[in-house]
């Protein structure tokens, strides 16, 4: 397959009008004058070429969560995803008790790495909970939050088959530190729904946590006195998640985010729960009921709670909201990826990566989804 007449988004974050070149699933060449009566040609028409989005913080979509240790769920998840623009992903947990996280990891397990027709390819699992704060548990179940346990983590890690690629951890709880000085070097370490200072986030960053979930949403604000996780993460150079639905974070702010880590530490993730692509009513979230209204989850007690705004649609709205294409592109691509460690395989227009591509018209809009290789055929 030859995509001629688009505009790419190349791998060092510049869009230029190039052809593109696939065989077997990878992208094997990028120039001009590409097109070869040997192979199928694909005209772009003068869109925008660009990868596969990456979703390394999603619970569920289109009534499925991961957390119904349920293949059927992943599937369905996975199919929605391919069918909005997500090419790979994280399947992301809520704090539940370990049995039943262990359980719901030895059914993810089978998925992870496999390219299927139809379903974006499952990269991992994203740990978020129980090893949190109560205080900042957001839309998580208080019941099930419990201190930093590593031999808990060991023996669900062992469980995924070592497929957890990103943990959250409040590392001002009692054992915070000493777990992320473990965990480090197993998987991502994710500082998040934590009450921790300055001083305390600094100190985990360098013991071996990289990540931040959700920045600005379950934490500490950033105070001119008191700058807190984020303060640290800031001056720690580490990659931090951002909700681009515009609940989670205003819009200034999701445009201060930009200017404050630059557009190298920036992931747009969607955190979607099962509601995303359905309509209005009430679902169930980590065994809480969540209302659905206007685009807003809350739980009873009115705490917002996870996301129903698909990845590409957190794209548009970013750039909406100032962040330059270029910029917020980077942020749901190549940034995610390489924060995963997969940035040699997905992420990135470049030769040998997954030919996993997007056409978006100038609008954004999505018009054709490649998913190695091949033209996806939406439904």
């Amino acid at each position: 397959m030859i995509i001629v007449n688009g505009i790419l988004f190349c791998e060092d974050g510049i869009f230029r009008k190039m052809d593109i070149e696939t065989r077997n699933g990878i992208i094997t060449s990028i120039g001009k004058g590409l097109e070869d009566a040997t192979q199928t040609v694909f005209n772009a028409g003068g869109c925008y070429v660009v990868p596969g989005l990456v979703d390394i913080h999603v619970h569920g979509a289109a009534g499925a969560d991961f957390c119904d240790d349920d293949p059927y769920s992943i599937e369905r998840v996975a199919r929605f995803l391919l069918n909005h623009g997500v090419t790979s992903f994280l399947a992301t947990s809520m704090s539940l008790p370990e049995e039943r996280l262990a359980n719901i990891y030895k059914t993810i397990r089978p998925f992870v790495g496999q390219s299927v027709p139809g379903q974006a390819v499952l990269q991992g699992i994203n740990m978020e909970g129980p090893f949190i704060s109560v205080e900042k548990r957001g839309a998580q179940n208080e019941k099930y939050i419990t201190s930093p346990d590593f031999d808990m983590f060991l023996r669900l890690h062992e469980a995924s088959g070592d497929n957890i690629r990103t943990v959250a951890v409040a590392p001002e709880v009692k054992g915070g530190l000493d777990f992320i000085g473990k965990a480090h070097s197993l998987c991502n370490v994710s500082l998040a729904h934590s009450c921790a200072d300055y001083s305390t986030a600094s100190a985990a960053f360098t013991v071996g946590a990289n990540h931040v979930t959700h920045i600005f949403n379950g934490m500490t604000p950033l105070g001119h006195r008191a700058p807190g996780i984020i303060g640290a993460a800031a001056d720690s150079g580490v990659y931090v998640e951002l909700i681009c639905d515009g609940l989670h974070v205003h819009q200034s702010v999701v445009r201060a985010i930009f200017k404050l880590f630059g557009d190298d530490k920036v992931c747009l993730i969607s955190d979607a729960m099962r509601a995303c692509g359905m309509p209005d009513g009430r679902y169930d979230l980590g065994d809480q009921l969540t209302t659905i209204a206007g685009g807003s989850a809350t739980l009873e007690d009115g705490t917002l709670a996870g996301s129903v705004t698909a990845l590409i649609d957190c794209l548009r709205r970013a750039v909406a909201f100032g962040v330059p294409l270029e910029s917020a592109l980077k942020a749901a691509t190549i940034n995610p990826a390489k924060s995963m460690g997969l940035n040699d395989r997905i992420g990135c227009l470049s030769r040998g990566r997954r030919a996993d591509m997007l056409v978006l018209g100038k609008d954004l809009m999505l018009e054709n989804i490649f998913f190695g290789g091949t033209l996806h055929v939406r439904w």
